[in-house]
């Protein structure tokens, strides 16, 4: 047997994927901050599920929560034996969802067309909260898994599943809670994949993303009329000054491109404006604004908020206010993984096969909990194939992307490290 007997086996599975899929749309995971009950429903549902499909039993690794009824969040791990123990081949997917919004007065739900905790099919395609992000890879891995135990194939080295808590609300509870309790579970030879981004292609393969920093200022000045500005001191003009400085000059210190990333630089945009006053003809004595900040690694966080602390500086002593600054969120973005690290030449060869597209190792601007691994020293990858409605009303996933993505982990499971 060989790869393509895998690949006979998930077609013919296919519908067998939709159904988990709908057992999993119909248990909830909303975290405790999103006023959910957490993912216990479902991980026991998921569990059960591995066991009667002939798994060993999970591995648990449960985060001590109070908030939830059962007292943790569940953390727990299956796993396939190889022909080599070390190094591991890893998925880690996410159990928990985002909330669906708003119940209208009808009994629906704002913006979906159907019950998004009812799985509804159209064509080619599965509607529901969470079919995507992150049931897509959770029931591809499981097929995957399936797939090689089923046919008796031997995977060149242990696979493991490991399926967690919290990921939408920050992994504290999750990934971030086993990597600091259960260190020994990992190693940097492994190849991990979290497949919890991608594109519609299949040929991002995410290795690195920028820092993060999102700032907000607050401008103190004197409220006056405003046909007596020389009475007041306008924080709307200090906070507009402020403003244009950050915007061109961030951009001009920080501004070395890395092909890597897309877009290939620093970006520092201005965001949030709130109220100030609320007529016309009054000069405003307070203003507040924010900036989001996604800063290529080569660049230090701290070079950056000293050149924002001097523009501050700089525009009150022109003005006369005084500004203050929080930082809201700051990541310093972990050494990326390499380009040509197995894990991404294992996927290339992968996609290749099963997509017929060629995998580039890329950059984004955003954050993923893949960071978390990177800051172990483990380098990770992501990637799916996936149309990018996570988050969204009436969220969901091609089928074929989902039996396609099963393919791709099947793939990976048969191959030797580079």
């Amino acid at each position: 047997m060989d790869f393509s007997d895998l690949s006979r086996w998930i077609n013919a599975h296919v519908e067998e994927m939709v159904d988990l899929q709908a057992v999993l749309t119909a248990a909830p995971a909303i975290n405790p901050e999103n006023g959910g009950p957490g993912e216990w429903e479902k991980a026991m549902l998921l569990e059960g599920y591995l066991r009667r499909h002939g798994f060993e039993p999970a591995e648990h690794y449960d985060a001590p929560d109070a908030r939830v009824p059962q007292g943790s969040r569940p953390n727990f791990m299956v796993r396939l034996g190889g022909l080599s123990q070390r190094p591991r081949i890893w998925i880690m997917t996410h159990l928990d969802v985002v909330p669906a919004g708003e119940k209208r007065n009808d009994g629906g739900w704002a913006g979906w067309d159907s019950d998004p905790f009812a799985l509804r099919r159209d064509g080619g395609r599965i509607i529901g909260r969470g079919v995507e992000d992150n049931q897509q890879a959770i029931v591809a891995s499981v097929f995957a898994a399936r797939a090689v135990l089923e046919t008796g194939l031997k995977p060149a080295h242990d696979v493991a599943l490991l399926f967690v808590s919290g990921e939408e609300t920050g992994s504290a509870f999750g990934l971030q809670y086993v990597l600091r309790e259960h260190p020994h579970l990992f190693s940097p030879d492994d190849v991990i994949l979290v497949p919890d981004g991608g594109n519609d292609t299949g040929s991002m393969i995410e290795v690195a993303e920028k820092s993060v920093l999102w700032l907000s200022f607050h401008v103190r000045g004197r409220q006056s009329h405003g046909s007596m500005p020389h009475l007041g001191c306008n924080a709307f003009r200090a906070a507009a000054l402020l403003v244009c400085a950050l915007d061109q000059g961030l951009r001009q210190r920080f501004n070395a491109p890395d092909a890597l990333y897309d877009p290939p630089g620093s970006t520092f945009e201005p965001t949030v404006h709130e109220k100030n006053v609320p007529n016309v003809n009054t000069i405003p004595g307070e203003d507040r604004f924010c900036f989001d900040c996604r800063i290529l690694p080569q660049f230090s966080l701290d070079d950056v908020l000293d050149y924002v602390r001097e523009q501050m500086r700089r525009v009150d002593a022109q003005v006369g206010t005084k500004t203050e600054l929080a930082v809201l969120n700051r990541l310093d973005a972990p050494a990326p993984t390499r380009p040509d690290a197995p894990a991404v030449e294992m996927l290339r060869r992968a996609v290749r096969e099963v997509y017929g597209v060629e995998g580039r190792a890329m950059g984004i601007g955003g954050s993923t909990v893949a960071a978390f691994f990177r800051q172990a020293g483990c380098p990770a990858v992501v990637w799916s194939r996936t149309e990018g409605t996570a988050h969204q009303a009436n969220e969901s996933c091609l089928i074929s992307n989902m039996a396609g993505d099963a393919k791709v982990f099947a793939h990976l499971f048969l191959q030797p490290l580079p």
